[in-house]
């Protein structure tokens, strides 16, 4: 990639409302938490790299650092307005009550200083109780969702312009279906974990089906339990090897051709203008079918999630058997 010239990252319009959102994001959630200068520094680091998508939550404390970046951005002129940008947060499950759900995107907005969210999603498809930001959750304070009653805030939050489009996260399809059936606006997106280990073929196909823009986190795989079975594993490499490319640059290719929209987090500047560097070449029919068929393992279970009080008891209710 020459160093002088800005990436065009492809873009894709949201149906319900209509704006554009770059295929490729930065992601900000970082464990362990890294200091905010840091941070904002990496921010203005992708932002002269020619990211334009940026995917944060209240739960990931980088609502601030990002929003000074943004401020420093337009300061020194390396965008000439805040319509460049895509910028991406989460209701954290909390907030995830009818009631809290306009409080918590102003206390987002305000954190970012910004007047508009381009994307509001909700996190997880459960609440907990109110006033308490913490993770993992205390399994005594997870609490079912009122979907409809929350999905309706939401809604009301699109048509106050305090974001252009709403979505959802970790959702089955069976909750997006569900969701479906209530909603007045649908869902724009729906944010789950997809990569050559975790392909996510079913909802590939309900989304496309249902005008739901799909995008992935964990594209690169994650360290569980010191491993990283994407990063590591031999088809992926023998691909990388073959193309002489990286094995995350064959994850991150891999999930554009998909039609997926890809969220990817690294603070270091060589990893991010090789992760911008996806565009100008494409994976073989050979290659693909490879990937195709690499055995299936989900690397972020979502155990966090499950408690014997409910409102998911086990996996299978959480991911209604789509696991």
């Amino acid at each position: 990639m020459d160093d002088n010239t800005l990436v065009k990252i492809p873009e894709v319009i949201l149906s319900s409302s209509g704006p554009r959102m770059p295929l490729l994001g930065m992601g900000t959630a970082a464990s362990p938490l890294v200091g905010s200068d840091e941070i904002k520094a990496a921010i203005l680091q992708a932002i002269e790299l020619g990211y334009r998508h940026f995917d944060t939550a209240t739960l990931y404390l980088t609502e601030e650092p990002l929003g000074e970046a943004i401020a420093e951005a337009l300061t020194r002129g390396l965008i000439k307005s805040r319509e460049e940008l895509f910028i991406t947060s989460k209701l954290w499950c909390s907030d995830a009550h009818s009631d809290l759900v306009s409080p918590a995107i102003q206390k987002s907005l305000r954190a970012l200083q910004l007047e508009y969210l381009d994307l509001y999603l909700i996190h997880w498809p459960v609440s907990s109780r109110p006033g308490i930001y913490e993770f993992p959750i205390k399994k005594e304070d997870l609490l079912a969702m009122d979907f409809k009653g929350v999905w309706a805030a939401m809604e009301e939050c699109q048509k106050l312009g305090l974001a252009k489009s709403i979505g959802v996260s970790n959702f089955s399809c069976k909750k997006l279906s569900d969701l479906l059936e209530i909603a007045e606006i649908p869902p724009a997106i729906n944010q789950v974990e997809i990569n050559p280990l975790w392909q996510q073929k079913k909802q590939m196909e309900f989304c496309k089906a249902h005008g739901i823009v799909l995008t992935g986190y964990a594209t690169l795989g994650g360290t569980i339990k010191g491993s990283n079975g994407v990063m590591e594993n031999e088809v992926l490499k023998e691909i990388a090897n073959a193309k002489g490319k990286s094995v995350a640059q064959i994850c991150l290719r891999w999930a554009y051709e998909q039609g997926v929209c890809i969220i990817v987090k690294s603070f270091h500047e060589e990893r991010m203008k090789e992760n911008l560097d996806i565009f100008n070449w494409t994976l073989s029919e050979e290659e693909s079918k490879k990937i195709s068929e690499i055995p299936q393992s989900k690397g972020s279970s979502g155990e966090d999630y499950i408690s014997d009080k409910g409102p998911f008891k086990t996996l299978e209710e959480l991911w209604d058997g789509e696991i």
